[in-house]
């Protein structure tokens, strides 16, 4: 639900790493922090719980200016993934625009994928938005490890559901800017819809891609 001050021609949009607990989600926003361009990140902000972390960072502190002087901040956050937490993941899911849900390729693990993919449309629906139009992708992290599911289970599996799907090694830095971006990618085009960011603002999704996914 994104915040536009037309006063002030200023628009905040929130982005939320989702999945279950240690999935990898504070590291691909740590490493995220590192490959994105210096002059536009913010500080990395983290708030510790007793078994997982939720993290935050300002990606455009000082905005993204689009031609017509529109200017756009990014908030990407993470939530907790202990089943204890859940309070927490509700409340960092309120006007969230878009969620990249990270999931972990461990075969051990997939009975807790399915469980937090299924709490998060819970939770998106509590908080008052549907999992059906809301910008999603799904990472399949931590495929540098032994024992994690085929590529083609996760084809099987989860291609059906239309969310785009990337496979990532996060802790080396792989696939974790193409999920971001594909991320942003899916945003832009329900900006676009409702905001007019190409006809009215002058940005383009090339644009506003290339402002956000340039490694440092």
């Amino acid at each position: 639900m994104i915040e536009f001050n037309r006063a002030d021609n200023k628009m905040v949009l929130k982005l939320v790493y989702y999945g279950p607990a240690l999935s990898g989600k504070t590291t691909n926003l740590l490493q995220l922090h590192e490959l994105l361009r210096r002059e536009g990140r913010g500080d990395l902000m983290v708030l510790d719980t007793r078994d997982d972390r939720t993290i935050y960072f300002d990606l455009l502190p000082f905005f993204l200016t689009a031609p017509s002087g529109l200017r756009i901040k990014i908030k990407v956050y993470t939530v907790p993934g202990q089943v204890r937490h859940d309070a927490t993941r509700k409340a960092v899911l309120q006007r969230a625009d878009g969620v990249a849900f990270i999931a972990d390729s461990q075969l051990s693990e997939t009975g807790n994928n399915v469980a937090s993919f299924e709490n998060l449309e819970r939770n998106l629906a509590l908080v008052g938005l549907d999992i059906a139009t809301i910008p999603l992708v799904i990472q399949f992290n931590k495929r540098d490890l032994p024992g994690v599911v085929s590529e083609a289970d996760i084809e099987r599996v989860w291609r059906p559901t239309g969310i785009p799907i990337h496979l990532a090694a996060a802790l080396n830095g792989e696939g974790v800017l193409e999920t971001f971006s594909a991320l942003a990618d899916r945003t832009y085009t329900q900006l676009d819809e409702k905001w007019g960011l190409a006809a009215e603002h002058g940005l383009a999704r090339e644009d506003f891609l290339r402002q956000l996914v340039v490694p440092g």
